[in-house]
């Protein structure tokens, strides 16, 4: 089994909860980072 990074948003919805974050804001952060992706037409954020 190998061991694959975790996914963007569930990167931050991890730090979110580690940091004790409302559900609510977890939910507003992975909303605002969604809308940052696909703003340029779906480039990854490592590329821009």
């Amino acid at each position: 089994m190998t061991n694959r990074p975790k996914k963007l948003l569930r990167q931050v919805s991890d730090a979110t909860r580690l940091k004790h974050y409302s559900y609510r804001t977890e939910q507003t952060y992975i909303q605002w980072i969604k809308r940052y992706i696909f703003f340029p037409n779906t480039r990854h954020p490592k590329d821009m």
